[in-house]
């Protein structure tokens, strides 16, 4: 059988523990079989990325502003235990987060529906999709720790020496302190990507801050999305029959929980974290969420929405069998071999990504399915299969 050509390389980002054993798989048994597969691979492995000083991660960003389409492996986001663990020379900032900053982009994470899959929430009739600011906050911070007594101050210096400064608190004794940061050029190409995802989608964009409380960081974003909105897509929205509306993030909350779903809830950086986990795993598993990230250039980066499966990567490696969900792997790698077809014009790279998605869903709707599935399915008699031989069972209806 001859192979589905590709023309251009996609860019290929490796990573860590059980996904990335996975993704050897995904591409050994379903991917390299029936793609020429083209692709600009950059290890983003937590070991290489130590040797090269987090150099490979910026390069690898940058390919992807070069080539305009990523798929991306799950990668470790070191703390003080994998410090020590891997013996780094420095604990190495979130990998996504430089990606995502560098790309300024928008996350667009939606729960991938399967029969006999059923939300824990019952009124949920619809996936909903979580477009997650890609910037700032938190993953960009500045941090210290406070020793003692002291002042701790949020100090502007203007360029042209104008000044701005305010206490953050007055220090009795030891504690902790941070600054986070954001900007109008990357909130309103959020807003941007948002509604433009919105008009694609034909569907209504929610969006949620807590600007009662942080009267100017996150009044800012109410402000930018309402501004754009009403200058640039609030008559395309009334020809579009769809709406967008501004609520608080707590009440955001109760709504989500009491709606049919079918509609894109836009959150900042870590309230789309936290969101996007919650809602994934309430369609089912953390692992059936297709997750991508879209640069107002028109750049994509493909990736799986949960981390590297630690506890099933140290099974592993002491020889036990795993059955680790695949599924968000596979559609990333589908999702980027789609647009790298669409890009390029390749109508059968294209076919072949449905196809490979119609594959795993069939594969979970006749009843074999890995454990985490198996566990919450209606389907009677499910076959639970390991991390191997899910893959496999995939690729015989490929």
């Amino acid at each position: 059988m001859s192979k589905i050509r590709m023309t251009t390389p996609l860019v290929e980002m490796d990573g860590d523990e059980m996904t990335r054993i996975i993704w050897q798989m995904v591409k050994d048994d379903l991917i390299c079989p029936f793609v020429d597969l083209k692709s600009e691979y950059y290890d983003l492995g937590l070991e290489n990325r130590d040797a090269t000083d987090d150099q490979v991660t910026v390069d690898s960003a940058n390919a992807t502003k070069r080539l305009g389409v990523a798929v991306k492996c799950a990668t470790i986001t070191a703390n003080a235990a994998r410090v020590e663990e891997y013996g780094l020379k420095e604990m190495w900032k979130s990998p996504n987060g430089t990606i995502r900053a560098m790309l300024d982009g928008t996350v667009f994470r939606t729960p991938i529906p399967v029969k006999g899959i059923e939300p824990c929430v019952r009124n949920w009739e619809e996936p909903i999709t979580l477009a997650r600011h890609a910037y700032g906050d938190i993953y960009r911070n500045v941090e210290i720790r406070v020793p003692g007594a002291g002042k701790v101050e949020l100090v502007y210096t203007g360029a042209d020496g104008t000044e701005i400064r305010e206490t953050v608190h007055e220090f009795d004794g030891p504690g902790v302190a941070q600054g986070v940061h954001n900007l109008d050029s990357s909130i309103a190409s959020f807003a941007r990507s948002c509604f433009n995802y919105a008009l694609d989608a034909k569907q209504d964009v929610w969006f949620a801050t807590k600007d009662t409380i942080s009267k100017k960081y996150d009044h800012r974003f109410k402000d930018v999305f309402q501004e754009i909105f009403d200058a640039e897509y609030k008559e395309r929205f009334d020809e579009a029959g769809i709406e967008y509306f501004y609520t608080l993030i707590d009440d955001a909350v109760a709504r989500v929980m009491k709606s049919k779903g079918g509609f894109i809830w836009a959150c900042k950086n870590y309230d789309g974290d936290v969101m996007s986990d919650m809602v994934s795993s309430a369609f089912g598993s953390l692992a059936m969420m297709t997750s991508v990230l879209v640069s107002p250039s028109g750049v994509y980066e493909y990736e799986a929405a949960h981390g590297t499966v630690q506890r099933h990567y140290y099974k592993h490696l002491r020889g036990e069998e795993t059955s680790t969900n695949s599924v968000a792997t596979i559609f990333a790698w589908s999702g980027a071999l789609r647009k790298r077809g669409d890009l390029d014009g390749l109508p059968e790279l294209v076919a072949f990504a449905d196809r490979l998605e119609k594959a795993v869903i069939d594969t979970i709707e006749s009843g074999q399915m890995t454990g985490d599935l198996a566990r919450i399915t209606a389907l009677p008699n499910p076959q639970t299969l390991s991390t191997g031989d899910f893959i496999k069972a995939i690729a015989s209806r490929l």
